[in-house]
This record gives C-alpha cells, sequence and structure tokens, in this order.
C-alpha cells in the first residue's frame, strides 16, 4: 500500500577508473576524477622531484644529495649553499618552466591540428621568436627586451603560418608545410642577422639560436613563471573543449564547443607560452613533442592529458641540460642540442608510426 513516503535515491556510481567527489546521490554537483591520470601526475612529479635532485646534486663538482637538501635550507657549508641556491636552483627552475611551457604549448597545438608534428618548433613559432630575439641582441634597429621581442616573432610566425594554410585552417598538411616554410625563412633571416655581425655580438646571440639555459634573464624567468601558471589555469578550463575538440568540427559542434573562438584562444595560448619560453632559452627543439607524446603514452585516450605533459616537458628539460652538463665536464653542451639528438629518432619514429596514438 503506498504511504506518500518517496522512495531514497540510490547513489550513483562512479564509472569504471574513476573516483566520484561530493553529491553520490545525483541531486547536486559531484566531480569525477580519472584514477590513472592521478597515479600518472604523481608519478611523473615523483620523478620530476628525483631528476631535480639529481641536477643539484650532479655537476663539476658533485655534491651529496643531503647536503643539497640541507643547502636549500641555507644550512651547512657556505660553499655548497651558494652553489646550490645561487647557482644551480635558479637553472633548474627556469629548465622546469620553460620545458613546461614548450610541452603545455606542444600539446595544445597538436590537439588544435589534430596532429601530432603540429608542435610550435616544427611550424615556425620557435623561429620567428628567435630571429626576432635576435635582432634586439645584436642590434638591428630595435631597443625592445628579448622577451618582448620574441612574443613579438612568435606572434608574427603564427599569423603567417595561419594565413599561407588559408583553406585548411589549422588541420591537416598544408598547415604544418606552411609552418615548415615561415619556420625555414625566420631561420635563414636569423643567420644573415648573425652574419653581419662582429664576433662578439654573434657570439652573444648564439645562445638564442641553438637554445640554452646559460642565456636566462632573471627578468624573463619570472615573467615565464607568472605566464606558465596562468596559461596552465586556461588550458586547464579548456580541457573539455580540448577532448572535444579532437573529433570533427561538426561534431565539436553539436557538443556545443564555439569551435573559431576556442581555436582562436588555444592557438593565442601556445604562442605566448612558446615566446615566454624561447625569451628564457632560446628555440629548445623536440621539448614540445616529447613531452606530449610520454604524457600520452601514460595516459588514457578519454582526455587531453594537459597537466601529464607539462610535467612531462619540465622532466625532459631538467634530464637533458643535466645530461648536457656533465657528459663532457667541464665543457658544456648547450641543452637544445641534446633534445635534438634525442627528439631526431622519436621524430622518425613518429612519422613512422602514426597510427599508433592520436593527439
Amino acid at each position: 500500500m503506498f504511504n506518500g513516503a518517496m522512495p531514497a535515491a540510490s547513489p550513483l556510481r562512479a564509472p569504471d577508473g574513476y573516483w566520484r567527489l561530493g553529491d553520490r546521490d545525483g541531486t547536486g554537483l559531484s566531480l569525477l576524477i580519472e584514477k590513472r591520470s592521478v597515479g600518472v601526475n604523481m608519478l611523473l612529479a615523483v620523478a620530476l622531484l628525483l631528476a631535480s635532485v639529481a641536477y643539484l646534486s650532479l655537476g663539476t663538482t658533485a655534491l651529496d644529495p643531503r647536503a643539497v637538501i640541507q643547502a636549500l635550507a641555507g644550512q651547512g657549508d657556505m660553499m655548497t649553499v651558494f652553489m646550490v641556491q645561487e647557482l644551480r636552483l635558479p637553472r633548474l627552475v627556469a629548465g622546469c618552466l620553460t620545458g613546461g611551457a614548450f610541452a603545455l604549448a606542444g600539446i595544445l597545438m597538436q590537439t588544435l591540428a589534430r596532429n601530432r608534428l603540429a608542435t610550435p618548433g616544427i611550424i615556425g613559432i620557435d623561429n620567428g621568436a628567435t630571429a626576432f630575439a635576435v635582432a634586439s641582441v645584436v642590434g638591428m634597429g630595435v631597443s625592445l627586451a628579448p622577451s618582448a621581442m620574441a612574443l613579438t616573432g612568435a606572434v608574427t610566425a603564427a599569423v603567417l603560418t595561419f594565413g599561407l594554410a588559408t583553406g585548411s585552417g589549422t588541420q591537416g598538411y598544408r598547415f604544418i608545410i606552411a609552418g615548415i616554410g615561415v619556420g625555414a625563412v625566420f631561420g635563414a633571416v636569423t643567420q644573415l642577422m648573425l652574419a653581419r655581425v662582429g664576433i662578439d655580438t654573434a657570439n652573444a646571440a648564439y645562445p638564442w639560436t641553438v637554445g640554452s639555459l646559460n642565456a636566462r634573464s632573471g627578468g624573463s624567468v619570472q615573467l615565464l613563471g607568472i605566464g606558465l601558471a596562468v596559461g596552465f589555469v586556461l588550458a586547464f578550463g579548456l580541457a573539455r573543449s580540448l577532448t572535444i575538440l579532437r573529433f570533427s568540427e561538426a561534431t565539436a559542434r553539436g557538443l556545443g564547443v564555439s569551435v573559431n573562438a576556442r581555436r582562436f584562444q588555444i592557438l593565442m595560448l601556445s604562442v605566448v607560452l612558446t615566446a615566454l619560453a624561447v625569451a628564457v632559452a632560446g628555440p629548445v627543439g623536440m621539448v614540445g613533442l616529447i613531452g606530449p607524446e610520454i604524457a600520452r603514452a601514460l595516459s588514457t585516450p578519454r582526455h587531453v592529458p594537459v597537466l601529464a605533459a607539462t610535467l612531462s616537458g619540465a622532466l625532459v628539460m631538467v634530464l637533458a641540460d643535466l645530461l648536457g652538463r656533465t657528459m663532457m665536464a667541464p665543457i658544456e653542451l648547450p641543452v637544445g642540442i641534446i633534445t635534438a639528438i634525442v627528439g631526431g629518432p622519436w621524430l622518425l619514429w613518429i612519422l613512422m608510426r602514426p597510427q599508433r596514438s592520436r593527439p
């Protein structure tokens, strides 16, 4: 006999592979968290932490990891404190920030173009930023700071690539070919500028052409830190749109995504992140390719792994710079050379097996 009482709502089960946080009966707000994503991000964070300790410990003068930890707190031998806090730690921070920015820009661009090769370096944005930054360093009639010039160059390269790819937008190989052409032109302009200045000026601008953390500027690093923090928050807010944009334009529009607006936002975010990273370290190639590939290999294909890509990029940059500092010590190899050596075979592998994963 019905007594007027409503049956109690049964708790909603979380889908397989997820945790549900918040209201479980379906009457309020709840949040689904993918278990594998949490595990992957924790694994990458621990790996980055261990790599950072190794980075601070190894070098021309090797330090005990326990002494490094004490030095970070300002304790222990004063020479050790100086080496850790004044010499190695600022460079480590620059490496983490630039690697994270390159990889975040890379996965955003790859998702936008639905192509694993569409990284800022390959489509010319790195070279555009580098050409303008070098113009500032060698004094080619400009007086803006390298960071401001790098941003101008990145925007210019992006506009040219997008304009030359008219008809295909950011999709397909026409966009990639246009970017390669734009990058080649800016690369030639950079070499021309270096050939027309004195040897001392060319040496000062050299790190901008290969990618090196030796040329970092304190102000540029701080600006990059702010930009990466803001950029990550914006990218995280665009996570749902990024996932949907991997499908066709008609599908994305049907699911309520403003495709043109989202593409513009993602493109501008990638350009700004790339420009800020180039302003610190120069055009460090392949990090925007390797970082996202590592993140996708570890993560599920349900979502775009924004955080995992950022952590992977930072890890790749730290390990590459550590290898460059120690492999032929006391001679130091620029980090851009190390990433090119590692990233070249990786790029060939992607070209030979493009069907293995999707952006």
